[in-house]
């Protein structure tokens, strides 16, 4: 069995082993992490040798700690990095590289389509129908998207809304709400197997999906690093949110979709937005420019270039070919639209 983890903004760990009568044999641990002394490298394979298959990352992890030599230094990766590896090993996860993926960036679209997309391309790759896809949205017009669980009258100021021609949205995910302009925002999703995160808890998948993306912006000079839950920050402040639905079917799916600020009307966010308006009703406007950093600032780049770079960023890394919606996927998901993600029923759920 052959198991990978990238470890978000560090190295690659690569375990190889066998189960026999449910313990891990033959194991054998390598990488382009460092790792000092050379000798502990054994260490880490003996002391995973005999372990229960069905041990999670952290016990497997406290295992290799304890044989570890007195000031060993893991450089790069960590113990449990190891242990995450050898559990997708065990349920046989797949890579990045083992599909041939969709790249989708296609012209503007309304919200309440963005989130039918969403649902319909992810029940597509579920089903095997469809290939792994990234998708790049294009925003047709402003929109406040609220999470799944989230309180339409405590998040969303709909007088303010009205007045600024703000749609209001309900996706399927949950998480908090986002405010994005057309030319002021940067939207994507990953519609992507189940098999892909095998062996990661639900947070662990988060950094897993960002980890692309974090070497695409330090490309364009800027140094990001993904913050739990569900945050993509720099040292000037955050710059992406990610949230997550997952399809239950017998082969499964994840969408993770992340809305990125390319740039941002803060006067017109917390007129808007209530949370926005109350963290920052005692610390001024300007506040929300420093919570949220815009990489327009950061990268000095177009929008339209920051999304190409990204787009040839991820083609470096997985491959990818260009594609579209098909016109099936896009009845079904124009039906969507206009029923569920356009009803009150569905935006005012949680009311």
């Amino acid at each position: 069995m052959h198991g990978e983890y990238k470890v978000p903004g560090g190295k690659l760990v690569v375990v190889d082993l066998d189960v026999v009568d449910g313990a891990l044999r033959a194991v054998r641990v390598a990488g382009d992490f460092f790792l000092e002394p050379d000798e502990a490298l054994l260490d880490i394979d003996r002391a995973l040798e005999g372990a229960a298959a069905d041990s999670d990352a952290r016990a497997l992890a406290a295992r290799i700690d304890a044989a570890l030599p007195a000031g060993a230094v893991l450089f790069g990766f960590t113990s449990e990095a190891v242990g995450i590896a050898v559990r997708r090993a065990v349920v046989r996860a797949t890579d990045w590289t083992d599909y041939d993926w969709q790249i989708l960036h296609e012209g503007p679209r309304p919200p309440e389509l963005h989130m039918a997309l969403d649902e319909v391309l992810t029940a597509e790759v579920a089903a095997g129908r469809r290939a792994p896809t990234l998708r790049v949205w294009e925003w047709d017009r402003p929109a406040v998207i609220i999470g799944s669980f989230q309180s339409l009258r405590n998040e969303v100021d709909l007088r303010g809304a009205a007045r600024h021609g703000v749609t209001v949205v309900r996706r399927v995910s949950g998480g908090g709400a986002m405010f994005v302009e057309p030319g002021n925002t940067i939207t994507y999703s990953l519609c992507v197997p189940a098999a892909l995160v095998q062996g990661l808890s639900f947070a662990e998948s988060y950094a897993y999906l960002d980890d692309w993306v974090l070497g695409a912006l330090g490309d364009m000079g800027v140094t990001a690093w993904y913050k739990p839950l569900n945050d993509i920050a720099t040292d000037a402040g955050k710059v992406a949110g990610a949230a997550q639905k997952r399809v239950v079917t017998d082969a499964g799916a994840v969408l993770h979709h992340v809305t990125m600020a390319y740039d941002i009307d803060a006067e017109k966010m917390v007129e808007v937005l209530r949370i926005g308006r109350e963290k920052l009703s005692d610390k001024g406007v300007a506040s929300a420019k420093k919570r949220v950093d815009p990489l327009r600032r950061q990268t000095g780049l177009p929008r339209a270039e920051v999304i190409e770079r990204m787009i040839g960023s991820f083609r470096s890394r997985y491959g990818g070919a260009d594609g579209t919606v098909s016109e099936a996927e896009l009845a079904r998901a124009r039906a969507l639209a206009a029923g569920k993600f356009s009803s009150r029923e569905w935006t005012a759920r949680v009311p």
